[in-house]
């Protein structure tokens, strides 16, 4: 019997990959995305297309009912401009959704039971450890062994969080997605909701350096 494995699938580099890689591992896919009233869709619409690739089923939970709550995140409130200077900690903190990993991985953590996984993956990366607390390594041992304390069923005592990039940098991770030929083109990284990547946020920035650092041509489409 194959393996099966649960993947937060946002539609974005990172993640993206991690789906090429746990399938080049003999996993198949669950690929699950949250719609949490972000300002704009374009990462779900690439996350069902990485899904359709890869010919695996691809759930949206709908949990936009919280962008009420979620107003001081850049990446929901209209209001706020998202930054558009270099992926640092004092330009970035304004985009942080407050406890989001947690949310979504409590979720799929119960579709992972459910469905008999043997991992729960999530795709953050080392870069990201300081400006994202639910993106460091402390968090994901914490967070794995809550998850894991929770299920009280001997059918599930095998299930473990995976995160295997947790300690690569962006640019391993377009190292290893070129190796994978994954679809960079059709991945989305830029907060704003535009046809084409800004190309001046943090996150366009940074997919930008990392695709210069690994001497991969970076297919993308920006504005600027």
């Amino acid at each position: 019997m194959r393996k099966k494995a649960v993947i937060i699938l946002s539609g974005g580099l990172d993640s993206s990959t991690l789906s090429y890689h746990l399938a080049s591992q003999g996993y198949d896919l669950i690929c699950v995305s949250f719609d949490y009233g972000q300002k704009h869709i374009k990462e779900l619409q690439s996350a069902a297309f990485i899904a359709k690739e890869l010919n695996a089923p691809h759930h949206i939970i709908n949990l936009s009912f919280m962008h009420q709550f979620l107003q001081q995140s850049s990446l929901v409130n209209p209001d706020l401009a998202n930054p558009k200077q270099d992926y640092a900690r004092e330009n970035m903190l304004v985009t942080v959704v407050p406890n989001r990993n947690t949310m979504m991985l409590s979720l799929a953590w119960t579709i992972a039971c459910a469905q008999n996984a043997e991992i729960l993956a999530f795709g953050p990366h080392k870069g990201d450890n300081y400006v994202y607390a639910d993106c460091r390594p402390d968090y994901f041992i914490a967070m794995n062994l809550s998850l894991r304390l929770g299920t009280i069923d001997s059918r599930h005592e095998d299930l473990n969080l995976c995160a295997p990039f947790l300690n690569w940098s962006k640019t391993d991770i377009i190292r290893r997605g070129a190796e994978l030929q994954v679809p960079f083109a059709e991945t989305w990284s830029c907060y704003d909701g535009l046809e084409e990547h800004c190309g001046v946020c943090g996150t366009c920035r940074q997919r930008k350096e990392a695709f210069i650092a690994a001497n991969i041509t970076d297919p993308t489409n920006y504005r600027e």
